[in-house]
């Protein structure tokens, strides 16, 4: 390796792509990787019956990550004209995460203990 070949190796930082970064910022934010999953496990969800799938998470923080969820894309809030009904659905973009959670589901079955996760989560 020529020196200069060495510098430009040595001032060259590591950087994560962008779109990367903004699919963690999305999944990874408490509660929206559980929302996605009882959406794909579940299908459309009222907003009491996904509440009660996701129980730990308060109604108000609830209704604040299904709006982000929405916004970005992922989830749909169905409305109906002649009903006071409210349903939330995962869109195109939202059934497409289900490799995604596949392989997550596959990672914690073959590396995470069940009943440590039970006592943590309790």
């Amino acid at each position: 390796m020529t020196e200069k070949a060495v510098t430009d190796c040595q001032t060259k930082q590591f950087q994560l792509c962008p779109k990367f970064q903004k699919t963690f910022t999305i999944l990874g934010k408490k509660w929206n990787g559980l929302i996605v999953d009882v959406l794909l496990e579940e299908g459309t969800q009222r907003f009491k019956d996904l509440a009660q799938k996701v129980p730990k998470c308060s109604d108000r923080v609830l209704v604040e990550r299904l709006k982000e969820l929405e916004l970005e894309g992922i989830v749909e809030r169905r409305t109906y004209a002649d009903s006071a009904l409210i349903e939330y659905a995962l869109t195109e973009q939202g059934q497409d995460l289900k490799q995604v959670m596949d392989a997550v589901h596959g990672w914690a079955d073959t590396w995470l203990d069940a009943e440590e996760c039970v006592k943590e989560l309790a």
